[in-house]
């Protein structure tokens, strides 16, 4: 392929991609404000205007701020490839690093400067996003000082963890000859598979307090569900969620023995024991439905064949030269490489994106079912629409935009499938 047939295709990619997203956008914008003064049927009972026309605002508040990144993003897409700029920076960090520490000392800076780039570039919609729409709604419950220790801590553990695992995988990719993206493959997922031990235990703790579910009735009622469902788990823990947000979950965590589950104190606040016990049989079905591992076993698969693709696209000139860069004569190209094709993705990934929510919301179906055999469907169809509420989710999304990108059901489908037709009444 030539370099000009490439950048030609990549420019094509990104112009349907965007034209695709900005479409979506304005559909969901359209329907959201033109349902927001109705609230829909099956909810009149149980939902008032205006909650309903809150959930509407947040809405359409996310999915502008989600036009303006999709618009920075390009910008910034553009900037790293065919304007030149990670061709400037693959220059600079080469220039300054690798003639006093080495090849390998390059390839890990050049990466570490593009994330720290990245980092800065997305500074402005993270602060917006927390401290303008999330508390302009209620939900944000994040401080300056508590924002600043978390991105410090975040900082130190990329920095004492993430940079020699990085390393050792440059690495690799460097000695491993040419079967190297299939030996740095296995050894990322070795890194994916301790994670699940190492996070649990050791991260998340530097964030959140972790502490044992002391509701003596409650811790009964789950214990109850996890031995009826064959489940085991190291802990039954509650997370200080509300430290940071309003908003309300649940999450199983860990991998084998290590598995522990996790309440966030605004779930338990929330809602009822039959209730949580609902929510719990729900993550307890894609546990048991094999969910978790066929999602592991798809992400394996195509991680393998990202790492091939790197490893073919690596040593091809028309790769570099099509997206604005300029490939190292006398130094490693892995780590330059790596990066464009992360870029790339990020283009040709959008058409992918239908396919894995139509996969998620399949399985959110299964777990909801699964939830109504070991516990209350009518309790668990309660506690998703407090949950709607709470977390200001829109029950009239636009449907296209929905099967594009929900990973979960619209609420009217979801509940309807627990309780009945979409026309009865769902109460909580």
């Amino acid at each position: 392929m030539s370099f000009l047939v490439w950048t030609t295709l990549f420019a094509a990619a990104l112009v349907v991609s965007l034209a695709i997203r900005a479409w979506l956008l304005a559909r969901q914008v359209r329907h959201v404000a033109l349902h927001r003064d109705e609230v829909p049927a099956a909810f009149r009972s149980s939902v008032d205007l205006a909650g309903h026309q809150r959930a509407a605002d947040y809405t359409l508040a996310k999915v502008r701020l989600a036009h303006w990144q999709m618009v920075a993003g390009a910008a910034v897409l553009l900037g790293w490839t065919l304007f030149g700029g990670l061709d400037l920076l693959n220059a600079a960090v080469r220039d300054a690093v690798a003639p006093r520490a080495g090849a390998l000392a390059y390839e890990v800076a050049l990466i570490v400067a593009f994330v720290v780039v990245g980092a800065i570039l997305e500074l402005p919609f993270e602060w917006y996003s927390t401290f303008r729409l999330e508390q302009r709604f209620g939900f944000n419950r994040v401080t300056w000082r508590l924002w600043l220790a978390d991105t410090a801590k975040g900082v130190a553990i990329g920095a004492l963890i993430g940079i020699p695992l990085l390393a050792g995988v440059l690495w690799i990719m460097g000695a491993a000859g040419t079967a190297w993206w299939l030996w740095a493959w296995a050894a990322w997922m070795a890194i994916v598979v301790a994670a699940q031990v190492i996070v649990p235990s050791f991260i998340a703790p530097l964030f959140n307090r972790f502490e044992e579910l002391k509701d003596a009735p409650l811790r009964a009622r789950v214990e109850s569900l996890m031995a009826r469902a064959g489940f085991a788990a190291r802990g039954l823990f509650v997370m200080d969620g509300s430290r940071r947000s309003a908003h309300a979950n649940a999450y199983f965590t860990g991998f084998g023995s290590a598995k522990r589950v996790v309440f966030f104190d605004t779930l338990l606040s929330r809602l009822a024991d039959g209730e949580v016990e609902a929510v719990l049989a729900h993550e307890l079905g894609h546990f048991k439905l094999r969910h978790i591992r066929k999602r592991m076993i798809a992400m394996a698969a195509l991680t393998l064949a990202f790492f091939a693709l790197l490893g073919w696209l690596s040593t091809q000139a028309w790769f570099y030269s099509g997206l604005g860069v300029a490939p190292n004569l006398t130094l490693p190209n892995d780590a330059l490489a790596l990066i464009l094709l992360l870029l790339v993705s990020s283009v040709f990934g959008v058409f992918a994106s239908p396919l894995f929510a139509s996969w998620s919301r399949r399985d959110e179906f299964e777990a909801d079912a699964f939830a109504s055999t070991h516990a209350s469907g009518r309790d668990l169809a309660s506690a998703l629409l407090k949950l709607h509420e709470d977390n200001a989710s829109t029950l009239t999304p636009d449907p296209l935009y929905a099967r594009f990108y929900y990973s979960h059901p619209p609420a009217v489908e979801r509940l309807a499938a627990l309780v009945g037709r979409p026309s009865e009444p769902i109460a909580p």
